[in-house]
Parts: C-alpha cells; structure tokens; sequence
C-alpha cells in the first residue's frame, strides 16, 4: 500500500490532541442542532396558523354560500335578493331571536341563527320597531334587517294620540287614519274592556302615545291597545289600585293647565293641597275642568258660567270632577301619582305664547300674577 491513502501516526495524534479543534466542532454541531429546531418551531407555528385560517373561513365565510342548508359550522343563509312576499309582524318587546323565528316561519330568512347573527352586526337593530312590514321572501339576513329597518317597508299607518286630547278628539284622527266614519270609531269605544276603576268612563283611559295600525286592525283592537297601554303605565309608576281613577283625572287636569315639562309637577302639588283647603274651600278653582264641560276656550267663558254649579265647574264644586277631561301622557300620571310635597295653592299662567307659570302659596301675590296675565293678555289680545 502507498501512504497516499493512509493518515500518518504523527497526523492523528496531531488532531486528537488538539481541544480547541473538538470544542469548535462541538459548537458547530450544538448550531446546527439549534437551527433545525427553529426551522421544525416555524413549520409548526405555520401548519397551525393555516388550520386556524381554514377553520375561520368554514366558520364565516361558508354560510354565505351554502344556500338553505343549515351545517355544524354556521347558520344557513339564502343567497338572496330574494323573490315573492310576505307580511310579518313584529311585537312590542321583541328580541332578535323572536324576530328571527317570525321571518322563518314566513320563508324570508332561513335560519333563525342568520338572522340573529345580521341583526347583532348592525348597530341600529335595536331601534327596529313594532309594526306590520311587507318583505321578499328568501332574503339574504343581513337584507333582511336593513329591510326591517327601512320604514318604506312597513304597510301598518300611524295614529299618534297627542297629550292632552279628549276622546271625541281621538275618535275622529282614529276614523281618519283608518279611513272609515267616525261613528263607527265611537261604537266601538262602547265595546272595550275598561278598568273597574274607570267606573264606565272612556275619557283619561286612552294613553296618549303614538299606535301603529294595522291594514286589518278594528277600530275597537287599537282603543284597547290605548286602555291597556294606560294600565301598563299606571302598574311602571307603581300606582296602587284604589288611586286609579283619582290619578287618571288629576293627571288630565294637569296635561290641560301646563304646556311644560317642569310644571307639570308643581300643579300637582297646588291640586292636592288645594283638596286639603289650603285656600279654606276644596276647590279646585281650574278653568280646564269646565272648558272640557262647556266645549269652549277658557278666554270665552263667562261670568255666569263661572258663578253656575255644574258637575265640572270646579270653581264652586268642591273636589275631582267625576271623570278626567283629557288624554294625560307618562309624566303627567307620574306627576299625579307623586306631587313633590311644599306649599303651592295658586298658579297663573302670565304669557300664553312661551307657557310661563308663576307659582304661589300666598293669596296676595296669586293677585299679582293674575294682574301679570291680564296685562300680558291687554298686549296681546
């Protein structure tokens, strides 16, 4: 054998006992162990990030294609527009989901869970509202909320009762709206259902609020939705039962007095101390009450009328007069229900045109107000 394939004794013996060579292998094995694991780390990192993209994608984006079929990754949706119609109803107090089954059951979603998860994605669900709407059939959900949401969809009319309005007043806008006589609007008021409270009388029950009417609503369906409403509002202010009758007919005396918010209150407060004579004679002394009787403005009346006892001339019966004159709102009730307490027996009205009301418990400076009118009335008339 020639020594050119053969290392010399001296050549081995030369590296083995050479330690800084072993240590520079060592760290270049320990190197390129280390980048193997980095390299295995990001594969691994990148095979788990790929498998979260495709899980979200079957998750969010497949139930956008998948027609009407409903699978375990995500609500079944239509592919929309849409075609046909349908006239669904949606309920005071209704959430999304109970909205949801409403637009299933007609065919104009085709999952509640699609229709849940449109209506939690936009904002101004909340403020979709109780009413009778025309919509396609086989919606997109998302379509499906924008439309319930667009007042062009709804097909119901609108009848709003304005605080402070008499029966005979919401009778003849109920018989317009609903486009049909007035007479029929009154014989159906004899057929509701009444509190006992109410001892027969319709007027004060019919809450003044804003109703949607139906296309095939009765005219005795929504005064019983106005007389239910009032109950509900009487039970939220925690109104007891035997007070009924007395808060319906203070609060429309209230509505009738004042035109603002802040007084309504304070009249409050002058009704009750005026039934505990605080003027020594339990009247009331109200214009309103026999405005409501007479049927004519309170500048109009004379001194005859005022001087005549009449059951609503609460300028001489002392006490409530037997039933509310007017339809009172939430805040009028609740004015009612809890006058603040304090010493007010007497208010005027001193300028028509901005409602300004001047507050007393003194009979003397009630003289002064009165004058305050007068003048105001003198530069006005």
């Amino acid at each position: 054998m020639t020594d050119l394939f053969h290392e010399s004794d001296s050549d081995v013996d030369h590296a083995e006992s050479d330690p800084r060579s072993a240590r520079a292998e060592r760290r270049l094995k320990a190197k390129r162990a280390a980048q193997r694991r980095r390299t295995m780390f990001t594969f691994v990192v990148m095979v788990m990030g790929l498998a979260i993209l495709v899980v979200a994608a079957l998750v969010f984006v497949r139930p956008l294609f998948s027609g009407n079929e409903s699978s375990p990754s995500g609500p079944g949706d239509y592919p929309g527009p849409g075609a046909g119609a349908a006239t669904i109803v949606v309920n005071a107090g209704d959430s999304g989901a109970a909205i949801g089954a409403t637009l299933v059951e007609a065919d104009v979603v085709a999952s509640v869970d699609a229709f849940v998860a449109a209506y939690n994605a936009n904002a101004s669900a909340a403020g979709i509202q109780p009413g009778t709407y025309e919509l396609m059939q086989q919606m997109r959900a998302v379509d499906a909320v924008t439309a319930v949401l667009d007042p062009a969809s709804r097909s119901d009319a609108g009848s709003t009762v304005p605080e402070g309005w008499r029966a005979t007043q919401i009778y003849a806008r109920l018989a317009e709206n609903m486009e049909i006589d007035v007479a029929e609007v009154e014989a159906a008021a004899d057929e509701l259902t009444l509190p006992d409270e109410a001892e027969g009388a319709v007027e004060g029950w019919l809450f003044a609020s804003t109703y949607r009417i139906a296309p095939e609503a009765e005219p005795a369906e929504v005064l019983q939705e106005m007389v239910d409403m009032t109950v509900t509002v009487l039970e939220r202010n925690d109104v007891p039962r035997e007070d009924w009758r007395d808060v319906i007919i203070k609060a429309s005396i209230i509505e009738r007095e004042v035109a603002r918010e802040e007084d309504r209150p304070n009249v409050a407060e002058v009704i009750e101390n005026r039934l505990a004579y605080c003027d020594d004679t339990g009247r009331l002394g109200m214009d309103s009450t026999l405005v409501y009787e007479l049927g004519k403005p309170g500048n109009e009346l004379t001194r005859t009328e005022l001087d005549t006892e009449t059951p609503y001339n609460t300028h001489v019966i002392p006490g409530l007069p037997p039933t509310a004159i007017a339809s009172p709102g939430e805040a009028a009730i609740a004015a009612a229900a809890n006058p603040p307490g304090g010493d007010f027996c007497y208010f005027v009205t001193v300028n028509l045109d901005t409602g300004e009301t001047k507050f007393t418990g003194d009979y003397q400076e009630f003289l002064q107000f009165r004058d305050e009118y007068r003048e105001w009335l003198d530069a006005n008339r």
